[in-house]
């Protein structure tokens, strides 16, 4: 197969933007249960066709009113949701900015929409559509169903699906002390995803 002509990251994916996000919650159920940490991470391409990390926006986030609260979660992430040095804000507000962000990265790179890339990204992103349903946000920036699982592409290249296993195998450092951290995991899954498509040659051709 034939080289590809160099691309700009509106072209590399189809015109979907990659952003890389991690949510960290309440519990298991999007419906019922809190976003508490969100982490969303933002990738440029060099001339070179090279995906790298760009720039984060994380929060840590109020739980809604009502809203469930699993201790079972909250003992595997640390998250003390009502701890008032967590300085956290309303999901509507913390919502709003990320997607703030993300529209501004579509108009800047010509992109179509955003595309959410995540370990077990289907977790991630029906928190998100949950909770921008319940915040009426109509500037939702995600495609509603397509995702960039890194768990999956790990399987395919590395012979793993844990994400701590999975970056090790990809040479990344992964400190288990700093896991379950929206921001960490994010930027760690960032990492992971550019080098799985920086590494994966057939991904570069036609």
């Amino acid at each position: 197969m034939l080289n590809n002509p160099k691309k700009s990251l509106s072209k590399r994916f189809r015109g979907l933007l990659p952003v890389v996000v991690d949510v960290e919650t309440s519990g298991l159920n999007p419906a019922t249960d809190s976003i508490l940490e969100i982490a969303a991470v933002t990738l440029s391409m060099d001339a070179m066709e090279n995906l790298a990390k760009n720039q984060t926006h994380s929060y840590h986030v109020e739980p809604f009113a009502g809203a469930h609260i699993d201790p079972a979660a909250l003992a595997i992430t640390g998250i003390d949701p009502y701890y008032p040095l967590r300085f956290a804000i309303p999901e509507q507000q913390a919502l709003h900015n990320i997607f703030s962000c993300i529209h501004q990265q579509l108009a800047k790179t010509g992109c179509k929409r955003a595309v959410l890339v995540g370990h077990n990204a289907w977790f991630d992103l029906a928190f998100i559509q949950a909770a921008a349903k319940r915040c009426q946000l109509k500037n939702n920036p995600f495609h509603s169903f397509t995702t960039l699982d890194t768990a999956s592409l790990s399987a395919l290249v590395l012979g793993e699906t844990v994400l701590a296993k999975a970056v090790k195998s990809a040479g990344i450092i992964f400190d288990v002390n700093h896991a379950h951290s929206a921001i960490y995991d994010a930027e760690k899954t960032a990492e992971l995803f550019c080098f799985i498509v920086n590494q994966t040659s057939c991904l570069k051709q036609i």
